[in-house]
């Protein structure tokens, strides 16, 4: 762990007898210890009595004896079986086979508890933002970004679901049969939500299902549980009861049995595809189950020998690093053009290795790692990678504590290195070079994913000419510029093993719901038109939503 007396790792012009000094740099004061114990079930927050989990920060404290502790952040419930069963029960109660309150509600009436939620949650910026900070290292002003651009995307996505409405309030009439299209929700869904954005990315499921009349059993990830109990009230006051379920604990004890009896209908998961698989396969009519999925990637870098070396150098820094490389959107090997590598390997080592390790209310770029093991994992893809030809190109590189890991850059990365091929969700990054272009495009077509890639070229024909072979293989090429995922507004997919279907504040809204139709022959016009007018419908209904 990283200590708040805390490791700085010294740039590479500084003289410095060992590799890394420890320096006092501030004592950041940590927030009271959460012991919560409660979980929401069918509107009611219910106390667990049972086992609980122990929940540690990265960050760790000095004794006055100098020995490093992890710094103990609270608990959060473990619950059983039973419990997570009950919460389904309650979804299932609460949509009622699409007859119940949530999924017939109008469309006024889910916007207004949207917005009752949003007004709460934004009474718990700070609470929120700081232990984004604590539980997974999220230097400072990424937290509060996290929380900020949350708070937009749910004001977007409001403003998309009133615009979906009023294009679904048109009556049409073609031939002899005049038609109403709007979108209908889809059931029962199983949220899980990721570690690195546990907010965001979380939200990004959870905000647009609800929206459209889904009802949801929700389950946090395994690192940044206690963020999220700040807002559980708020689903509480905010939505009736079991439209949303929020329950914390393992996920084989939860998810697993959840899934066997078949009432889910949506799974709405970002994370791993080996977990997505496994618990899809474990629903025994996957013909019914929807799947919502933002999964790994292994989005390449390629630099041209048309580059411009110093912006790909930046961008590639910051597409491989930010948080510290544990980004589904993070750039995860860059091929580098043979004429200009040793330019760039030498101009991309350097800036690396001027990065900063710090407590993440210093806003270093580079934090403490919170999955436990994160560490030896980064080791062994750099120990692998030496084992057969490559090399450390950076000086800082490699373990600052049990739970920091200085940024290793690896050179010449090769097809038989497992770094070439599998996510490594970290600080380790592998560079290849190539000479010939169609041995690069050849590889990302074999790749397991297909994300995105970020092209680095001066010249319009070797964008154009990489675009075109570019497209078919991932789902955002981004010129000249690191990958990731924003703005909202723009789809958030991705191809093979990558991600099922698309979110963004326009395409979520459509991911968790059908396009239903109901007709009339044209003889039926003036009954129709008193449905409409009689106010008593509220699917048929030609009101405009401003």
């Amino acid at each position: 762990m990283i200590p708040l007396t805390t490791y700085r790792v010294k740039k590479a012009e500084e003289t410095m007898s060992t590799k890394y000094s420890a320096q006092h740099i501030q004592q950041f004061e940590a927030p009271v210890p959460v012991s919560w114990k409660q979980y929401l079930i069918n509107g009611r927050l219910h106390h667990w009595d049972g086992e609980t989990e122990k929940v540690y920060s990265p960050m760790g404290t000095v004794s006055d004896d100098g020995k490093t502790q992890q710094q103990y952040l609270g608990e959060a419930p473990i619950l059983d079986e039973s419990t997570g069963l009950s919460a389904l029960a309650a979804a299932k109660k609460a949509y009622n086979n699409g007859r119940g309150m949530w999924p017939t509600a109008s469309a006024s009436e889910r916007i207004a508890a949207m917005e009752t939620f949003l007004e709460i949650m934004k009474t718990k910026r700070e609470e929120v933002s700081t232990l984004l900070m604590w539980e997974i290292a999220k230097n400072k002003s990424s937290a509060y970004k996290e929380f900020d651009r949350t708070i937009d995307y749910i004001e977007d996505t409001l403003d998309e679901y009133k615009e979906l409405q009023r294009r679904g309030s048109k009556v049409a009439r073609n031939g002899a049969v005049i038609s109403q299209i709007r979108r209908s929700p889809l059931g029962v869904v199983l949220c899980l939500g990721p570690y690195n954005y546990p907010l965001n990315e979380t939200f990004c499921l959870l905000i647009p299902s609800v929206l459209m009349g889904n009802t949801i059993v929700f389950k946090p990830a395994k690192y940044g549980v206690l963020l999220l109990t700040p807002l559980l009230e708020a689903f509480q006051k905010a939505f009736p009861p079991g439209v949303i379920n929020i329950v914390f604990g393992r996920g084989r004890t939860l998810a697993g049995p959840i899934m066997q009896t078949g009432d889910v209908d949506v799974l709405a998961l970002i994370g791993n595809s080996k977990s997505s698989n496994a618990l899809a396969a474990q629903h025994p009519k996957p013909n019914r189950l929807r799947q919502v999925l933002g999964l790994e990637a292994k989005n390449p870098g390629i630099v041209f020998d048309d580059a411009n070396i110093d912006l790909a150098v930046k961008q590639c820094v910051n597409g491989a690093l930010s948080y510290n490389g544990q980004r589904c959107t993070a750039i995860k090997l860059i091929f580098v053009h043979k004429k200009i590598s040793a330019e760039f390997n030498k101009k991309f080592s350097k800036a690396v290795d001027a990065l900063v390790l710090d407590h993440p209310a210093t806003d270093a770029v580079l934090t403490p790692l919170p999955e436990r093991n994160k560490v030896e994992q980064m080791e062994a893809y750099v120990e692998d990678a030496k084992a057969k030809g490559a090399r450390v190109l950076n000086s800082n590189a490699g373990r600052v504590s049990q739970t920091a890991f200085f940024p290793a850059v690896l050179y010449p990365v090769t097809t038989d290195m497992r770094i070439f091929h599998e996510e490594q969700f970290g600080p380790v990054v592998p560079v290849a070079e190539y000479e010939d272009l169609e041995d690069v495009m050849n590889s990302i077509a074999q790749s397991d994913y297909g994300q995105q890639c970020s092209l680095f070229s001066e010249n319009e024909a070797t964008i154009a000419y990489a675009v075109d072979n570019m497209v078919n293989q991932v789902c955002r090429v981004n010129i000249n510029v690191a990958c990731q995922r924003g703005p909202d507004y723009l789809p958030f997919t991705g191809r093979k093993d990558s991600a099922v279907a698309t979110l963004s504040v326009h395409d979520a809204l459509r991911s968790f719901s059908i396009r239903t139709v109901v007709a009339a022959g044209s003889d039926q016009k003036e009954l129709v038109g008193r449905v409409i007018s009689g106010g008593q419908s509220n699917w048929m209904t030609t009101d405009y939503l401003l």
